[in-house]
C-alpha cells in the first residue's frame, strides 16, 4: 500500500512539474525576444509619399553609424511593394530594423519575418493583422479630415492640395509641406484594402510613434494598435508626417530599436 502511495506521489510530481514547464514554455512562447543590435535600417514610406519623407532622419541614423536604405516602394499593389521591400531586406548585410510609416506598416507587417530583420519600427502607421479587413477595423475609430481631400483617377489616388497642406502635412513649415505635396506618388485605390498573410509584429520586437495630432490615421487608432502590438511606444505632439517635422525623436526611436540606445 505505501509502495502505491509512493508511485502516485511521484506521478503527480512529474504531472506537475509537466505542467508547470508547458505553462512556462506557453508564457515564453508570447515574449518577443529582446532586439539585437542592428547594422541596417530599411525605411519604407506611406501612401501619397516617396522615399525623400525620410530624407531629416536618413542623416541621424548615418552619423549614428548605421547603414541605411529608403525604399522606393510602389504603390500600385501590395504585392508589388512587398516585392519592392523583401529586394531591399535581401541586400542588407546583418540585422536590419525595418521602419514603416502609414500605409507602409502594412508591407512591413507582411514581409518583416524575414531572418534578418531584427526590430520593426511603426511611425503613425498602419499594423494589420494576416487576413485582416483593416479598413473595417479602421472605420470603428473616428474619421480624418484627410480623406475628404482624397481624389479618384483611373484606379487612383492623390491628397489635393488643400487638404495635403491643412491636414496631411499639419505641423510642417507649408513651404516645406509644398515640396511633399509636389513629389506624393499616386496610390492605387485598390491598395488600402489588400489583405496580408503574415502578421511580423506577433513575434518580432515592436515599436511605435503615435502622432497625437495625426489628421490621416486617428491617434485613437494609433495608440490601439501600438498597444495590440505590445509596442515600446512614444506619443509625439506631431502631425502624420512626424519624421519630417520630429526626425530627432523618430531618429532615437530607430535607434533604440537597433540596439544603439
Amino acid at each position: 500500500m505505501k509502495s502505491n502511495l509512493v508511485k502516485v506521489a511521484a506521478t503527480l510530481a512529474v504531472l506537475a512539474l509537466t505542467s508547470g514547464s508547458a505553462l512556462a514554455q506557453s508564457a515564453a512562447d508570447m515574449i518577443k525576444p529582446a532586439s539585437t543590435q542592428a547594422k541596417n535600417v530599411v525605411l519604407v514610406h506611406g501612401a501619397w509619399a516617396d522615399g525623400s519623407s525620410w530624407a531629416k532622419v536618413i542623416p541621424i541614423l548615418q552619423k549614428a553609424g548605421l547603414h541605411v536604405t529608403a525604399v522606393q516602394n510602389r504603390l500600385t499593389s501590395l504585392k508589388d511593394s512587398d516585392e519592392d521591400v523583401r529586394r531591399a531586406l535581401a541586400q542588407q548585410d546583418g540585422p536590419t530594423v525595418l521602419a514603416g510609416h502609414s500605409w507602409s506598416g502594412t508591407a512591413i507587417s507582411d514581409v518583416g519575418n524575414a531572418k534578418n530583420v531584427s526590430a520593426l519600427v511603426y511611425v503613425a502607421a498602419r499594423a494589420p493583422e494576416a487576413g485582416e479587413d483593416f479598413v473595417a477595423l479602421q472605420k470603428t475609430f473616428p474619421d480624418t479630415p484627410v480623406r475628404a481631400g482624397v481624389e479618384k483617377f483611373d484606379g487612383f489616388t492623390k491628397v489635393s492640395e488643400d487638404a495635403f497642406l491643412k491636414y496631411f502635412a499639419n505641423g510642417i513649415d507649408e513651404d516645406e509641406a509644398r515640396v511633399y505635396y509636389a513629389v506624393q506618388q499616386p496610390t492605387a485605390a485598390s491598395l488600402f484594402g489588400a489583405r496580408t498573410t503574415d502578421t511580423a509584429w506577433k513575434s518580432k520586437p515592436t515599436f511605435y510613434a503615435v502622432s497625437a495630432e495625426d489628421k490621416t490615421i486617428s491617434p485613437e487608432f494609433e495608440a490601439f494598435l501600438a498597444k495590440r502590438m505590445g509596442a515600446q511606444t512614444i506619443t509625439l505632439d506631431a502631425g502624420h508626417l512626424s519624421m519630417v517635422s520630429h526626425p530627432q525623436e523618430i531618429a532615437d526611436l530607430i535607434l533604440k530599436a537597433a540596439g544603439r540606445q
